[in-house]
Parts: C-alpha cells; sequence; structure tokens
C-alpha cells in the first residue's frame, strides 16, 4: 500500500516543547529513509481573556491574561511502512497535541 504523504500537526502552549517534538519527529524520520518538508511554522493564535479586578468597586478596572496556541506543520513525503511504524511508537513530550493525517 503506497501512501503520498504524511502530514503532522504540532499544537502546544510552550514553544520550546514543540520544537522539541517536531525534531524528534524529523529525526525518526529521516532515520527511516522518507523525505521531509518542514517544520513550518503556522500563525500563533493569540487569545486574551480580561478579568475584572473587583466585582462591586472600579467596575472598568480590568486584568488581562492571555494564551499563546503554537503550532508547526510537518510534511513526511514517500514514507515507508518503517517510517510508520517508528511514528506511531514515538514518545513526545506531555504538552503536545498531534494530528496525523495520510
Amino acid at each position: 500500500m503506497a501512501i503520498g504523504r504524511i502530514r503532522v500537526k504540532l499544537k502546544s502552549y510552550d514553544h520550546r516543547l514543540i520544537d522539541e517534538a517536531a525534531s524528534r519527529i524529523l529525526d525518526t524520520a529521516m532515520a527511516s529513509g522518507a523525505k521531509i518538508a518542514g517544520p513550518t511554522p503556522l500563525p500563533t493564535k493569540r487569545t486574551i481573556i480580561p478579568v475584572l479586578e473587583s466585582p462591586f468597586k472600579h467596575k472598568d478596572a480590568q486584568e488581562h491574561f492571555e494564551i499563546l496556541v503554537h503550532k508547526r506543520l510537518i510534511d513526511i513525503l514517500e514514507p515507508t511502512e518503517r517510517t510508520i511504524d517508528s511514528l506511531s511508537n514515538l514518545d513526545l513530550p506531555a504538552g503536545v497535541s498531534v494530528e496525523i493525517k495520510m
């Protein structure tokens, strides 16, 4: 069964964890002999959450908190069965969400 491309999409709140996970995926894919395109940094999603500082007094005073979601995209071109097996057995750091599309 020939697969043309595997697309791996990584999401994380911490940019260091996502870079470490991307380097592990690149190392395992290159060791199995597949061609690689990436990691491509996708736009960071920035969410700002305003919270009232005091519920009764100073209604206009707010604190702002932000959440950043970093994303990376890796395309594995011409993967072999060995590539798929090594990616499925890969141990990635906690806090990194991985989506794999074939």
